[in-house]
């Protein structure tokens, strides 16, 4: 297929305006046909993490993105299970798209040599950078940012641990995340354990 498609993966625990916002912006800035959201099963970077139950996350991720045309999701890395690797999920991709950009956040671009395969990701698919905020820590650089196209997104201060501290704290969430999202976490009674 000859589409340009942007490939945005994380946990999205849950997604929330801040990650809506700035794909859209990458869509925009990178001339994208769509972007597919790739939630993990588990994050190789959050292994000490307990995540909510995947079923949850990709259905919140698929209330958020249903109304949105350029905007698609896969369940891959859930159903495969495991430690969900990016190289693995590019080479599934592939098989339908040629064209790829994976658009990871500044702070992975810092890490990006630590990740599984990171040569063989950066030959199949394009490095696309949201740049947020940069701590004056993330100095380093590694030899990734030679080929990675740095694009300055607007910056959102959501993050989805917020969300899941204030639902806990009984405070509202409106206009931090979609309200159909918001719907499904109060119908489900989510993240109001710690």
């Amino acid at each position: 297929m000859s589409q340009k498609v942007g490939v945005f993966g994380g946990t999205f625990d849950p997604i929330h305006i801040g990650h809506l916002i700035t794909t859209q912006y990458v869509l925009e800035k990178r001339k994208l046909d769509k972007i597919i959201f790739v939630p993990c099963y588990i994050s190789p970077h959050k292994t000490d993490k307990n995540s909510s139950n995947p079923i949850h996350r990709l259905n919140m991720l698929r209330l958020a993105i249903e109304d949105i045309p350029y905007f698609d999701l896969t369940d891959y890395e859930i159903r495969k299970g495991n430690i969900s690797y990016t190289y693995d999920t590019i080479v599934e991709l592939r098989k339908t798209y040629n064209n790829i950009e994976l658009i990871i956040g500044y702070d992975n671009l810092v890490v990006f040599d630590k990740w599984h395969k990171p040569d063989k990701i950066v030959e199949l698919a394009k490095l696309v950078v949201m740049k947020r905020v940069i701590d004056k820590e993330s100095g380093t650089k590694n030899k990734y940012f030679e080929n990675a196209i740095i694009l300055d997104t607007p910056t959102i201060e959501i993050s989805s641990s917020e969300l899941r501290e204030r639902i806990k704290n009984n405070l509202p969430v409106s206009f931090m995340a979609p309200p159909k999202v918001e719907e499904y976490i109060r119908k489900n009674n989510l993240y109001r354990e710690s």
